[in-house]
């Protein structure tokens, strides 16, 4: 029975002092990356973060997903925010310091990769790509989204693919499926990795020759194994009460939200993002697509091309549910882009190895170039002079550092069993105050969408809020915290301009003056302060 694995393609004839310069270059890149994530350790917690943190901090009291907290997204994400928060603390360096930590793991396991698909020179590249540009705010990716906890796994799985196939190695395929699996729990459009491994198995299995019967055991294995872990979450969600909840919102109502936009919008979107979302890092974007050219010319690739363009291939495919192409998304596609530089950057090393000495050095040159370029672009961004100042090179005039103190100011005017409700989008101010929610509807651009949820969705909130009673109801005005649009259902804008005046009186007023200035009157001392459509009002409860 034959066995067989990727062969790493030695670099010919390669001077020492080169492998050594290729190593040099390594440490240098993950140092600077690494100073730059921890300098952005304190950076407020943006919508998507504050969910996951807030969702996760009820899971460390006992509270299942979907209970207290409303959202589509599986619940991989809110489990690993738990675990992060249980190790580094409920703040938010302690959730960044968990990214961190992620971040370093995906980078050596990109590194791994390509080595074993190619050689330590295309790891090298792979990894150092990957660190730089998984950092880049073109990708969001000092955030702790969910496209980074997708692609942990997902590569972990995939280099336990690449392991001899023979017919001893069946708990190592399905440890791969379980991880392939994990990957999914940690966001839906994780699906589409889970084929890729399945068709790349069976690939592998054929080419080695085993029989068919051995080749279908072994994918019904890894099959099998991707299926457990949501098999699992759905057993469990439904012995906690919840799995209603989780299958409406992951679901009937995910597949409303994927409705939404249309392919030819799709494509515009797309179109229009990609070039920020490549930005300075667009000469390791080219030497990409060098690699891919590589993988058809050059014979030394060809026997690993496989894995190298369907793995770009069903990337990209993660991308397209709902056809939004938001720009962390594309963090999905980075470890393909990363590896296929790699390849490049290797190709061009043996082709150069023919040369003389200097010759032979230039492939390391020019991706130390093309590596420097985003790090020199991004680097006002990088070296902001404190977290607030590059929160606003971002994202404008979103409430993120706003929510912090509003935030302090809920928890020192309420009690532990105390709840609050936010008119908005801002889940972060419950993670931070350590407060619930009066309601589970944690985000409210579901609530503004032209689907036939949208007004059920109002009335179970407005119902909600009601009944629990908060004792301070945070409005968020800016449109930026609600996408409103013009057929939007305004029963909500109708209920709060009738329920407000009757229940609750207005105690404090933030208002994002610009980049540099924020006004806060914490308590409201008088009632001349202009509210204007960048404003937060806190109310408080009469009665």
């Amino acid at each position: 029975m034959a066995k067989t694995s990727p062969k790493s393609i030695p670099v010919e004839a390669r001077p020492k002092s080169l492998g050594i310069a290729w190593w040099i270059l390594l440490t240098i890149a993950l140092v600077l990356i690494a100073v730059i994530r921890i300098r952005l350790l304190s950076f407020p917690l943006e919508r998507d973060e504050g969910e996951y943190a807030y969702a996760g901090q009820l899971m460390l009291q006992g509270i299942p997903p979907y209970q207290l907290a409303y959202n589509m997204k599986f619940p991989g994400t809110y489990a690993a925010y738990a675990l992060i928060m249980s190790i580094f603390g409920q703040t938010i360096v302690g959730i960044h310091l968990g990214l961190f930590v992620v971040n370093a793991a995906t980078i050596v396991l990109v590194f791994l990769l390509g080595r074993r698909l190619v050689n330590s020179t295309a790891g090298i590249v792979a990894a150092a790509s990957y660190a730089i540009l998984s950092v880049s705010p073109s990708v969001l990716g000092f955030a702790a989204h969910a496209t980074h906890f997708v692609m942990l796994p997902v590569l972990g799985g995939a280099l336990l693919l690449l392991r001899p196939s023979h017919s001893q190695s069946k708990k190592l395929v399905f440890a791969s499926g379980v991880l392939f699996g994990i990957g999914l729990l940690m966001k839906q459009p994780a699906l589409f990795f889970i084929p890729f491994g399945a068709g790349y198995l069976f690939y592998r299995d054929w080419r080695a020759r085993l029989n068919w019967k051995q080749i279908s055991s072994r994918s019904a294995l890894f099959l099998g194994g991707a299926a457990l872990a949501f098999a699992a979450t759905c057993l469990v969600l439904w012995r906690l009460g919840v799995f209603e909840k989780f299958w409406f919102w992951t679901w009937t109502y995910a597949r409303e939200y994927g409705g939404l936009v249309s392919a030819s919008q799709g494509i515009r979107i797309f179109f229009g993002n990609i070039t920020g979302v490549i930005g300075a890092g667009w000469a390791l974007w080219v030497l990409a697509a060098a690699g891919v050219i590589a993988c058809l010319w050059d014979k030394k690739l060809r026997p690993n091309a496989a894995f190298l363009l369907a793995f770009l291939f069903f990337s990209g495919l993660a991308l397209c549910p709902g056809f939004y192409f938001r720009e962390h998304y594309f963090v999905l596609v980075l470890p393909a882009i990363c590896l296929l530089a790699g390849a490049a950057v290797t190709s061009a090393e043996n082709l150069c190895s023919r040369y003389a000495r200097p010759v032979r050095f230039i492939p390391l040159a020019l991706f130390g170039a093309a590596w420097a370029l985003p790090l020199f672009a991004q680097t006002p961004f990088f070296f902001a002079p404190n977290s607030v100042a590059a929160c606003r090179m971002i994202y404008g005039a979103n409430p993120f550092p706003e929510a912090v103190r509003i935030a302090e100011y809920l928890k020192e005017h309420t009690n532990a069993d105390d709840t609050i409700a936010v008119l908005g989008s801002e889940p972060e101010i419950y993670f931070y105050s350590h407060r619930h929610s009066a309601t589970g509807y944690i985000y409210t651009y579901g609530l503004m969408e032209p689907h036939q949820h949208a007004l059920p969705m109002q009335r179970e909130m407005i119902q909600e809020i009601e009944t629990a009673r908060p004792k301070y109801l945070v409005v968020v005005s800016m449109n930026i915290s609600w996408l409103k649009r013009p057929g939007s259902e305004n029963l909500i804008f109708d209920w709060f301009a009738k329920y407000c005046p009757d229940n609750f009186a207005l105690e404090g007023v933030v208002t994002i003056v610009s980049a540099a200035q924020t006004d806060y009157y914490l308590p409201l001392t008088s009632e001349s302060v202009q509210i204007s459509p960048n404003s937060i009002l806190i109310y408080k409860r009469k009665f």
